[in-house]
């Protein structure tokens, strides 16, 4: 019974204003960084898969209007179609405009390769978005933690001090709160760390394979032959997907 009464129920019974508030934000960060690794890890699963597909169907079509007839009545949303959406109506519109704004300034190829560029910008922050909670959770929650492990030591020495006597039955309390604290604090940042290494390299692996497509496609656009090397770049995102 004794041991009971000194679990975590206990703990949160007994705790104060701080210690509550400490675990309330450590709950907050668990529970966004457990979100993120989640629903990040399914978003991207299901978009390698897609990227996939349409990079196999992209090196297989006849001809670009046959890939421009797809991206437009699929509406793509995973990066390599997103890619080819663009930098197709890119090219088609400076072919049919020129330069009429500042926005069009210079040759096609350079607006090609603008365009290009922004969205490949665009695809880096989406794949980015949410990792900065994650590495902040990582490297804070040690510290909220190492609080509420600095705050049960407090209330043990006053627990000391006010006995006169430094009994095991005096003292056992405000320790088991700071271990406590210590053990949740470990408990949340390890997941959120892992789960960025987890991230940031599946991102950097997608956007190493977008650069290289966007290399082939660019070329394609501009001489209208794509490279001989072009089609088995295919065969390395199936293997990754």
């Amino acid at each position: 019974m004794e041991t009971q009464s000194l679990g975590i129920g206990h703990f949160i019974g007994q705790a104060d204003v701080v210690a509550k508030f400490l675990l309330a934000v450590l709950l907050i960060m668990s529970i966004a960084s457990w979100y993120l690794i989640v629903s990040k890890s399914i978003r991207n699963a299901i978009e390698r898969r897609r990227s996939a597909e349409f990079l196999n169907f992209f090196w297989n079509a006849k001809d670009l209007i046959e890939v421009q007839e797809r991206v437009v009545r699929e509406h793509p949303e995973e990066p390599f179609s997103h890619l080819a959406h663009h930098a197709i109506f890119a090219r088609e519109h400076h072919a049919r405009f020129g330069a009429s704004r500042l926005e069009d300034a210079g040759s096609g190829p350079e607006f090609l390769t603008r365009t290009i560029r922004k969205v490949i910008d665009e695809e880096t922050a989406k794949v980015e978005n949410g990792l900065t909670i994650l590495a902040s959770v990582g490297s804070t929650a040690p510290f909220v933690g190492l609080f509420g492990t600095v705050w049960g030591i407090y209330h043990a020495l006053v627990a000391i001090g006010l006995s006169g006597s430094g009994s095991l039955d005096k003292v056992a309390g405000p320790v088991g709160e700071s271990l406590i604290m210590t053990a949740v604090g470990l408990a949340v940042a390890i997941p959120a760390v892992l789960g960025y290494n987890f991230l940031v390299r599946s991102n950097r692996v997608v956007l190493a394979r977008l650069d290289t497509f966007a290399h082939d496609l660019y070329a394609f656009l501009t001489t209208g032959t794509q490279f001989a090397t072009a089609a088995p770049p295919v065969r390395s995102v199936n293997k990754g997907a």
